[in-house]
């Protein structure tokens, strides 16, 4: 790798590698401190956006900051590269593209047919000289519409993933939060349950209770348990009612090793949910939950900041063609997001980044109970992605997580968001909700009744028991 200087005033700062531009040109955060390799000053941090800027987008395409040879995250990115819609920036520095970006010029058509002309790499580079500002206007007109039961991603729409989580697994309350949420229109992009447990059998009966509510009313969504990507595998063999194949992946080959997975294992997976055939409107079968710090928890970040790490992963979903796509942006604690402030910029980075790539993002917004943030700071960021063009954001029931411990957003959340910006839930699951006498006459939800055919059911008996 190349060394880089640039002069700041009367001093001149030196960066010995790309790894170095990148994560000296990274707005603060605790992560990247932890490992060592954030801006000493701010100055320094300056200095490196300065360089950055300079720097030519086919530089990336050479100077790799994680060997070719050993990773093999790094050979998909480089591999599958498409250099006839790269051309259309291929003459661009960092700094240009970022001018290019905000232009009139780059259209919602143009960066959809750039998307797979960028790298991971080069997405994390240009958010390094963003504002938040920017980093909305840009994401806002990039839109990716994925499909299965329901159509995610189109202008003017909000999805939601309902997460009914329970501390035992306990199918008697995890029916009666997917009642709670399905009130407040909740789950039109996934109804996904994280297993207390990750063993076959307690995945399998879970996978037949969601499939089970889901056929019984016949809702337009798709279901998924969270569990490893090997158990989901075992449970379709056995013949078990998998919607959508789910794992967590990061951005480096070791990370992902940490996470038990490899890229052969993901296209097995992918295989195995298009085997299937189980979409309605579309075959996008895939979900991936990434997170900033994953690789450098797992001691596999190469020397490189977290938020390019996070682009990297993207770059691994982008090959099996998802439904959905998130940033779990607060889940890892302060020791890799320390406050608000942080946690704000990284969930705009990841849905910028996400976005710029082509992939249907979306987010949990969400804090530890040890992080420097509370409810209002997950109001703003949740705000501001939707103004963004978000996918879909995950809500759990009180915007407590009882089995993660952790807070994210509530039912009425997401509710109170499409409101206020009038956006609408997928569309054949607001036509099920009217269906449902969920909706009243002016197409805001209805306050539920004993008599509904949804509550009645579900307060009486869950369909998993008969």
């Amino acid at each position: 790798m190349a060394a880089y200087a640039r002069a700041l005033g009367a001093e001149r700062y030196l960066f010995e590698d790309l790894r170095s531009v990148l994560a000296c040109a990274s707005p603060h955060r605790s992560g990247d401190e932890l490992a060592g390799i954030a801006a000493s000053s701010n100055a320094r941090r300056m200095a490196a956006r300065y360089a950055l800027a300079d720097i030519p987008l086919k530089h990336f395409l050479n100077d790799v900051l994680v060997p070719y040879e050993s990773d093999e995250v790094t050979r998909l990115i480089i591999d599958t590269h498409d250099t006839a819609a790269f051309a259309t920036v291929s003459h661009m520095t960092v700094g240009d593209f970022r001018d290019w970006l905000l232009s009139y010029e780059a259209d919602t058509p143009t960066l959809a047919a750039l998307a797979r002309g960028i790298t991971p790499e080069m997405a994390a580079a240009v958010s390094k000289l963003m504002r938040n500002q920017d980093l909305i206007a840009v994401a806002a007109k990039c839109r990716t519409v994925s499909r299965f039961r329901s159509t995610l991603g189109l202008p003017g729409h909000l999805g939601s993933r309902l997460q009914p989580n329970h501390p035992t697994d306990h199918l008697d309350g995890i029916a009666g939060s997917i009642l709670d949420g399905l009130l407040f229109g909740i789950g039109d992009a996934v109804i996904g349950v994280n297993p207390a447990t990750d063993n076959l059998s307690t995945t399998i009966a879970l996978l037949e209770l969601l499939d089970a509510v889901r056929s019984r009313y016949d809702i337009p969504t798709q279901t998924c348990v969270l569990a490893h990507l090997t158990t989901t595998l075992r449970a379709i063999e056995l013949g078990a009612p998998v919607d959508l194949v789910f794992q967590s992946i990061a951005g480096t080959e070791a990370a992902n090793t940490g996470f038990g997975i490899t890229l052969g294992l993901l296209a097995e997976g992918h295989a195995a949910a298009a085997s299937l055939c189980r979409g309605t409107v579309g075959g996008n079968a895939m979900y991936f939950e990434t997170g900033q710090g994953s690789a450098l928890s797992s001691g596999a970040h190469h020397g490189v900041d977290q938020q390019t790490l996070e682009a990297r992963a993207y770059g691994v979903a982008r090959a099996y063609d998802p439904l959905l796509v998130n940033s779990v942006v607060g889940f890892i604690g302060p020791e890799y997001l320390f406050d608000a402030k942080q946690i704000i910029r990284a969930g705009l980075e990841d849905n910028f980044c996400g976005k710029l790539l082509g992939l249907p993002m979306g987010c949990d917004v969400c804090y530890t109970n040890h992080a420097e943030a509370d409810q209002d700071d997950m109001d703003s960021l949740m705000t501001l992605l939707a103004v963004a063009g978000v996918n879909f954001l995950i809500a759990v029931p009180g915007a407590d997580d009882v089995m993660l411990n952790y807070q994210s957003l509530s039912f009425h959340d997401v509710l109170g968001l499409r409101h206020l910006l009038n956006l609408q839930p997928a569309p054949e699951f607001a036509a099920w909700l009217s269906r449902m006498a969920l909706l009243d006459e002016h197409g805001r939800l209805a306050a539920p009744s004993v008599s509904n055919a949804l509550v009645r059911g579900l307060l009486t008996h869950h369909p998993g028991k008969g």
